[in-house]
């Protein structure tokens, strides 16, 4: 294996080669071009300057993943297969592991779980909202638009209900109606809903005329018996159901709610089952991703096909991106037989899956290699400690603006990067995240593209 760089990467290029000698067997052969940054490397220009030892068999020739351009020339003149490494040198080894990209596992994205989003109070809001949430909805995973009315059946019916479902049909979208009260469902039924929720013994003699399938839950939620008065009236009527046991939050029964789905499995069988998770994410004062994934899981392991869920509450926003995402992987792991971990990592957002180790050593002998002005930051997490360097200056510590006072910056644009690049650097110190200079920070399913400060002033100059 040939790995190029430039001459500020080469040692720790050469510590990352002697490491895959141990790690993989593999000899590393590493080539230093004539240049400090290897992000300014070029694949034409690659290809003027590269040669490669004499008397050394080539199968792989790798080159910084920062390189810009097409690689072809450099594949023309060595006729060799040449790739560019990962943007990060400590991601190197997963060029050498087989499968090194989960989520491209044959069989990784099937799933068995349905997504119900339900938009709350959906009386109080215009069709154009409606339209847009249900749109929103399922663009972020959701199969079923769940039409949230009021709970209480002793008021007038809502006269739009039916307008509702139609326009939201009309976009192509499956809808479920959330209501006890009969004629506002049998209006929606009308219109196109497929799925009632709910009905128990006080409503489920009605359900016969509506012609779509039913969730049933319990009079009682603490007692599973009263399921069975309104299984056996839809029986007698032939419509489909699907049993709802109901979830209740922490504080009011949480883990004995859970026994309960265990209880209806063993009481009903395989019966068609539904979990309000919801009720879960709304009510824990937490960010809904972790929740989200632990409940999939339980649903998974159960062969519970299909879940509500709902985006009221702020830390519950992407709620169903994040059901979406834990769907797969849970299907993934549970029909395998494995953990759910090294999966996907769309759902580790807080902090990063793993750290590079940061030598402190390493970074000394960095800053006095370098021969320009241009400020080169780095963060060590475990010591929560920033660097920022020049030929001029290595400023170190955990405050950003006794770092800046050391850099000597003048010009307002560069502080205004600088500012930006060291407010990432302390968010990553913060919460133990991954720093690199002109990315974006990881933040999972949630990470925002980012265009770099120097592709900014290549493109500036291209026009």
């Amino acid at each position: 294996i040939v790995l190029v760089t430039g001459t500020l990467a080469e040692p720790s290029v050469r510590m990352m080669a002697r490491q895959l000698g141990d790690r993989f067997a593999v000899h590393a052969e590493v080539i230093v071009l004539n240049i400090q940054v290897a992000a300014l490397m070029t694949g034409e220009w690659i290809a003027r300057k590269l040669k490669l030892p004499n008397g050394i068999s080539v199968d792989r020739v790798i080159v910084p993943g920062y390189c810009r351009g097409d690689l072809q020339p450099v594949e023309d003149k060595l006729g060799l297969p040449v790739e560019k490494g990962p943007t990060d040198l400590h991601d190197l080894p997963t060029m050498f592991v087989e499968d090194s990209a989960p989520t491209e596992r044959i069989g990784y994205g099937n799933h068995s779980i349905e997504i119900i989003a339900e938009i709350n109070h959906a009386p109080e809001l215009s069709l154009d909202t409606l339209i847009a949430q249900a749109e929103s909805l399922a663009s972020d995973g959701a199969d079923v638009i769940d039409i949230g009315c009021d709970p209480q059946s002793d008021r007038p019916a809502w006269r739009g209900v039916g307008d509702a479902v139609r326009a939201i049909r009309d976009r192509g979208l499956r809808v479920s109606i959330d209501s006890f009260h009969s004629k506002e469902i049998a209006e929606a039924c009308v219109a196109g809903a497929e799925l009632v929720l709910s009905v128990n013994s006080h409503n489920c003699d009605a359900a016969g005329d509506w012609g779509v399938q039913v969730v049933v839950v319990p009079d009682d939620p603490h007692d599973l018996a009263t399921l069975e008065p309104a299984i056996k009236s839809l029986q007698r009527q032939d419509v489909h159901y699907r049993i709802d046991p109901v979830i209740e939050p922490i504080g009011y029964g949480f883990a004995a709610s859970l026994g309960r789905y265990l209880e209806t499995r063993q009481r009903f069988g395989q019966t068609p089952t539904m979990m309000g998770i919801g009720n879960m994410t709304e009510m824990t004062g937490v960010d809904s991703a972790g929740v989200n994934m632990l409940l999939i899981g339980f649903c998974q392991e159960l062969d519970i096909t299909s879940v509500l869920t709902t985006q009221v509450i702020n830390w519950c926003r992407s709620a169903v991106r994040e059901i979406d995402a834990a769907r797969k992987m849970m299907h993934y792991a549970v029909t395998r037989h494995t953990a759910p971990k090294h999966v996907d990592e769309r759902l580790v957002m807080l902090r990063d899956t793993r750290l590079p180790p940061v030598d402190g050593d390493a970074l000394d002998e960095l800053a006095s290699r370098l021969t320009d002005t241009n400020i080169r930051i780095f963060t060590d997490a475990g010591m929560g400690t920033i660097h920022a360097m020049n030929k001029l200056v290595h400023a170190r510590g955990d405050d950003p603006y006794a770092i800046f006072d050391q850099l000597g910056i003048d010009d307002p644009s560069h502080a205004f990067y600088l500012g930006y690049e060291m407010a990432k650097a302390v968010t990553a110190v913060t919460l133990g995240k991954h720093y690199r200079q002109d990315e974006p920070l990881n933040w999972g399913m949630l990470t925002r593209p980012e265009v770099s400060h120097h592709e900014r002033r290549r493109n500036r100059i291209g026009k």
